[in-house]
């Protein structure tokens, strides 16, 4: 896929020209075969009248007086698709996601794709159609995109590296170099859906349920912490979930963070499903929410705000003077400490 250009998203067409069923190498060759996969698939789907796939850059205009903010990420998820989603609406989430705690309003992304040789392309039609859809509801525009074919056996049938293109408003400023004791941390919902979900799609162990991924956008949220006064940090808790954030916090501030663990908001299936399989819900990935701190007299303000776009919005810690570390503060009247994450628990869930 050459450079697409302010795309308009959409549903595919049903009688594009693609005749073909499957991936083959040739579809990655820059000839008449590739043009049809661009055009049937990815030209169908996002259905752009400014859509011109025939130069290679798209040239974009900056707010005057904003700051461009730039983000890229890979998604590698397996499976492909899972209960909530899939990796086309998980790529544009995770991208946006990433804008939106840096303070910036989300407006462009880039797309590269890489096809196994043998891919369905009823699978990659869902999973664009589901990138195009989540892109509209971002209000977000791919403008740039890029695709390539490898031989079977040399990926897991698909995947996508997006850049992400925003505008951050003038003298919004916020960062860990802002953290000080006493400061409060926020959470906007129940951790650990993203990684359960993908867990139970993946049916190695034997276990079904109705779990869904979190997978949103959570700019929405970043922008309604953004009105309040005392926001210190947002960050989006993807691979290593709320501990792994924890960890960033405390190493980068030298400050230890104290975490409630009745705060915490688990749904009881994340909760099964975790004492079942032996993981902590506080490592495993979300896809959907934010993790704020705020000074502590902005604290109330924030969680109100937060609340008022996020129902499960909760105040979960809070930063002390002391070593670099994290505290659980068990539901029990106990501690104990979070050990930093070293090994992967699930791998490919992102």
């Amino acid at each position: 896929m050459r450079s697409v250009a302010e795309l308009r998203l959409g549903a595919p067409s049903c009688d594009s020209p693609l005749r073909d069923t499957h991936v083959s190498l040739a579809h990655g060759n820059g000839g008449r075969l590739m043009r049809e996969l661009i055009e049937a698939v990815f030209v169908h789907a996002f259905d752009e009248p400014l859509l011109d796939t025939t130069i290679d850059a798209a040239a974009l205009t900056v707010p005057s007086g904003d700051e461009l903010v730039v983000t890229t990420d890979g998604f590698t998820v397996q499976p492909l698709e899972f209960p909530g989603g899939n990796i086309g609406s998980l790529a544009v989430h995770g991208t946006v996601n990433d804008l939106a705690v840096s303070g910036a309003v989300p407006r462009y992304l880039t797309l590269g794709v890489i096809l196994e040789e043998g891919l369905e392309i009823a699978l990659l039609r869902r999973v664009v159609a589901a990138l195009a859809l989540a892109a509209r509801q971002c209000g977000v525009s791919v403008v740039a995109g890029d695709t390539k074919v490898v031989g079977r056996g040399d990926c897991d049938g698909l995947y996508l590296s997006m850049t992400g293109i925003g505008f951050k408003p003038a003298g919004v400023r916020f960062g860990l170099d802002l953290v000080r004791p006493g400061d409060q941390l926020l959470i906007s919902g129940a951790v650990g859906e993203h990684g359960a979900a993908v867990l139970l799609a993946r049916e190695e162990f034997g276990f079904r349920g109705n779990l869904e991924s979190d997978a949103a956008s959570i700019y929405p949220e970043a922008r309604a912490l953004m009105t309040v006064a005392g926001l210190r940090f947002m960050r989006d808790p993807t691979r290593g979930g709320l501990a792994t954030v924890a960890h960033e916090i405390a190493r980068s501030t030298g400050l230890a963070l104290h975490l409630g663990e009745a705060a915490i908001p688990v749904t009881d299936a994340v909760q099964s499903v975790c004492e079942l399989l032996g993981f902590d819900p506080l490592y495993l990935a979300c896809e959907g929410r934010i993790v704020a701190v705020v000074a502590p007299e902005g604290a109330a303000a924030a969680l109100a705000a937060l609340k008022a776009v996020a129902p499960q919005a909760a105040l979960i810690g809070d930063v002390r003077a002391g070593s670099p570390q994290v505290v659980l503060e068990t539901a029990f009247g106990g501690q104990r400490w979070l050990d930093e994450l070293e090994d992967d628990p699930l791998p490919r869930i992102c």
